[in-house]
């Protein structure tokens, strides 16, 4: 069991795992990560399934139960398929909320509403301009890692002033596949020249945790988003509150005169 600020938990990677590999890049998840989903998107999909169904309060309903979504308190439910999932996986489910077949087409607008309307609304989890200093302060590669639209995070990036600090950036049409596939972690690993084993993935979902387990790269869960302790520890190598606490989890990581 190993503890910082008392909100960690060791599952698999013993020290001399970590040792024999060290820590070259750390990949972010962004909703619920580096944003606060619900703060972030609840407003901004209450916005976007009002314009989708332009005064028709059945297919404001449909949408509203097709992603768990609760109109009045503008808040998902913790069941909702938006929180880790991309418009390619869940988009044919909207489309039927709303009648709709030009499932291609509604995707595309479905992205660019969202893009929109979540820049009103951006709340990021703490300071993720500090951490990621503290982080690359040590020498790592940082990136991200998001099943939104790769335009979208880096409107997001932008707006947060985070778009220097990142040394890769992939949604899920960058290319690479959408989470829980490992595509994203692999690309980013050569992007550094590193080994998946030297990458650590931090998210709040089960996606991003069985990305990283399906890479072969360290899985760190934050508490930020709408999983619980309870829902991420099992497939966690570790267990933190935040991003906040993450620079001093991985500081034994790295190798000493790496920065």
């Amino acid at each position: 069991m190993s503890s910082v600020k008392g909100d960690l938990s060791l599952r698999v990677n013993s020290g001399e795992e970590l040792a024999s590999g060290w820590l070259k890049g750390v990949l972010f998840d962004k909703d619920g990560t580096l944003i606060d989903f619900q703060l972030t998107w609840g407003p901004a999909i209450h916005a976007v399934i009002h314009a989708l169904a332009d005064g028709d309060a059945g297919k404001l309903r449909a949408q509203a139960e097709c992603l768990h979504f609760d109109i009045a308190a503008q808040r998902f439910r913790p069941t909702s398929p938006i929180i880790g999932g991309a418009t390619s996986q869940y988009g044919m489910d909207w489309a039927r909320a709303l009648g709709r077949d030009d499932f291609l087409a509604l995707r595309a607008e479905i992205d660019a509403l969202a893009a929109v309307q979540c820049l009103h609304t951006m709340t990021p989890v703490g300071d993720p301009a500090e951490v990621l200093a503290a982080l690359r302060a040590m020498g790592l590669k940082t990136g991200l890692a998001t099943n939104d639209a790769e335009a979208s995070a880096r409107r997001h990036l932008a707006q947060l002033k985070l778009t220097e600090a990142m040394d890769f950036v992939a949604g899920y049409d960058s290319g690479h596949g959408a989470k829980p596939a490992p595509g994203m972690i692999e690309a980013f690993a050569r992007e550094i020249g590193a080994e998946t084993r030297q990458v650590a993935l931090v998210g709040d979902t089960l996606h991003d945790l069985e990305c990283a387990r399906a890479a072969g790269a360290i899985a760190v869960a934050v508490l930020s988003g709408l999983a619980t302790r309870e829902d991420l520890a099992p497939h966690a190598d570790y267990v933190i509150a935040d991003i906040g606490e993450l620079p001093a989890l991985v500081a034994g990581w790295v190798r000493p005169g790496q920065a």
